[in-house]
């Protein structure tokens, strides 16, 4: 006999039907699973054969055959446990249901029955909602189904407890949905820019940044407080709008990182500080089974590079897909997947190997070349990637000594939230969130300058030699910090403003 049920795989970040067929015939005992099946898929006939035995269910002792369509897809992971149990149930009759197939059910199976949580749910429990389907999850993925409005989802501990709800002799209600407002919750207290002494330039350029969600290099000598400043960039971020949270969480799930999730949902921007002898496929995503990197795990938050010279120059040149097109994609013999990465570039880095090139109090030990040499390892294409390129100059000991604490990140946080909604109503119509998104024809479209706006920028282009992308990036902050003053027009001051973000490339890297 045969029985049919239905599952999921995951492709990329999103997942696809997988109907999972069983067939039962008379014969020397067997097990065959046919459909592209990767090594953990092919494992769980061990799994499923002790989780129905243990649950007090017979297993086959014939021909079993399980068939997972589409077969020209391959599929992986232990998610598909739970649909090949009931299907091998519902063709031995041990469980006779009209309504099988209403149900998208996700689980791995322990031996002894137990339903344990799968990653990736959240792409799995979209897809139901899509097809019209109920599901049916482990209870530890829970919080991820209740996610999603309008789909109907139960949670189970075990083979058993789904073998009697399908049966219909055991009532459970479903999970109820919940309100992305609750989940809601405040960036970290223990840290906070009031925390940072002097520095005013820095967080000024700090705060256009996350304003408009600009790209910003930091570079200083060792003890100037450009870490500082990093791990408190996060507490001066917007909060994410749903659908954002909601692009964020599907990535983070699929990876089965949680570390972030609150209530089964990444509420707060990530963000991600890669040590710098990360690999390429790290940065990247990859590997045998495609998986998102660390540019994706980023998406909607913030990638902070420390010691950006130290990192590896294909690693470092492989950012500049994602900058520039907001999204990766990974190549292989069979397929080519990608992976939404519209992120922030937080870089820090030391002017030269001592680090105090430049610096007021300490002397440079570096020969020019060695400085050359050094900064090299950052090329101008990137370079031209980044928004915003500030010096972070060392701190004095009378802004050490002081008592005077500056703004709270929670006031900076506030006009950065009031710019980034001017922002959204800008883009409403487009499908952006930020001016950093912004293209080379919608730059055009809303930053328009006057007269003697032109020729202010015609002038500082003359003058520092910059690029066509040098351009548009200053046109880009000058939009930003426009916004943080409510001004529905660039004025030269913006400009002006903008264009001191933009020299370290020229001084540093001519």
């Amino acid at each position: 006999m045969i029985s049919k049920v239905f599952s999921s795989a995951l492709r990329g970040i999103d997942a696809f039907p997988v109907e999972v067929e069983a067939d039962v015939q008379l014969g020397m005992p067997s097990y065959t699973t046919v459909g592209l099946a990767e090594t953990a898929v092919k494992e769980s006939r061990e799994r499923v054969k002790a989780a129905i035995l243990n649950s007090g269910f017979a297993f086959p002792q014939e021909v079993v055959t399980i068939n997972l369509a589409p077969a020209e897809m391959p599929k992986e992971g232990t998610q598909l446990d739970l649909a090949i149990s009931i299907a091998i149930l519902g063709a031995t009759k041990q469980i006779v249901s009209e309504n099988l197939e209403d149900y998208l059910l996700v689980g791995e199976v322990a031996l002894d029955g137990k339903l344990r949580a799968v990653r990736g749910l959240l792409p799995y429990a979209i897809l139901a909602k899509k097809l019209n389907k109920k599901m049916v999850v482990p209870s530890e993925n829970a919080e991820e189904a209740e996610i999603v409005e309008g789909l109907e989802s139960y949670a189970f501990t075990s083979l058993s407890d789904v073998f009697l709800f399908l049966k219909g002799e055991k009532n459970v209600s479903p999970l109820q949905h919940k309100d992305y407002e609750d989940l809601l919750v405040e960036p970290p207290s223990d840290v906070d820019f009031s925390d940072v002494k002097g520095q005013n330039f820095a967080k000024r350029a700090l705060e256009v940044a996350a304003a408009g969600g600009h790209n910003i290099l930091l570079m200083g000598p060792p003890g100037s407080g450009k870490s500082m400043l990093a791990k408190r960039f996060p507490t001066i971020l917007p909060s994410m709008s749903f659908n954002e949270a909601l692009e964020t969480t599907k990535i983070h799930s699929v990876k089965g990182d949680k570390k972030s999730f609150v209530k089964g949902m990444v509420v707060l921007r990530p963000f991600r500080a890669p040590h710098h002898t990360i690999s390429y496929a790290g940065m990247i995503g990859g590997g045998a089974n495609v998986h998102p990197g660390e540019v994706s795990l980023a998406h909607n938050g913030v990638l902070f590079l420390d010691e950006l010279t130290e990192f590896r120059r294909d690693v470092l040149e492989s950012l500049r897909q994602p900058l520039e097109d907001r999204k990766v994609s990974i190549s292989r013999a069979k397929e080519t997947l990608s992976f939404p990465s519209c992120f922030m570039l937080l870089a820090a880095s030391n002017p030269c190997p001592c680090g105090f090139y430049g610096d007021s109090k300490r002397r440079c030990r570096c020969t020019p070349l060695q400085i050359r040499r050094y900064l090299s390892k950052i090329s101008g294409p990137l370079m031209d990637r980044i928004d915003i390129q500030i010096e972070v100059p060392s701190v004095s000991p009378e802004e050490l000594r002081g008592k005077e604490k500056g703004e709270s990140s929670r006031e900076i946080r506030k006009r950065v939230s009031l710019a980034r909604q001017i922002q959204k109503k800008r883009f409403e119509d487009f499908k952006i969130n930020s001016n950093s998104e912004m293209s080379e024809q919608q730059v055009e479209k809303f930053c328009l300058l006057s007269e003697d706006c032109e020729k202010f920028l015609s002038d500082a282009l003359k003058n520092f030699g910059l690029s066509a992308r040098g351009h548009h990036r200053i046109l880009k902050v000058a939009r930003t910090i426009a916004d943080l003053e409510k001004s529905s027009e660039i004025k030269i001051e913006h400009l002006a403003e903008a264009v001191q973000y933009r020299t370290l490339d020229r001084k540093l890297f001519a």
